[in-house]
């Protein structure tokens, strides 16, 4: 991913509300299939870590990557957002 379609993501996901809050029970397999099937849908996500979660969203953030198969756009103190290019029916978002 370019800087640039990494900015675009960033700008399209300011005006998102987070669709996930992740909380002391951090990555569970249950979570990971949940934000799976939103980023098939949706393609851009953001999920917000609550205070009481004990894991570090950086870190959080590339587990989840891994194991959706998405990529990190950012990571801003408690707010991660993840991307998942859509397949060519279902594609919502073109990148620049």
């Amino acid at each position: 991913m370019t800087s640039k379609q990494r900015a675009y993501l960033k700008g399209l996901a300011m005006t998102m509300d987070p669709i996930f809050q992740i909380g002391k029970s951090a990555v569970t397999p249950e979570i990971v299939s949940a934000i799976g099937e939103a980023l098939e849908a949706r393609e851009l996500i953001k999920i917000n870590v609550l205070q009481n979660c004990p894991d570090n969203p950086k870190e959080m953030a590339q587990t989840l990557a891994e194991r959706t198969h998405s990529l990190v756009v950012q990571v801003i103190g408690k707010k991660i957002v993840l991307y998942k290019e859509g397949k060519d029916e279902k594609k919502k978002i073109v990148l620049p």
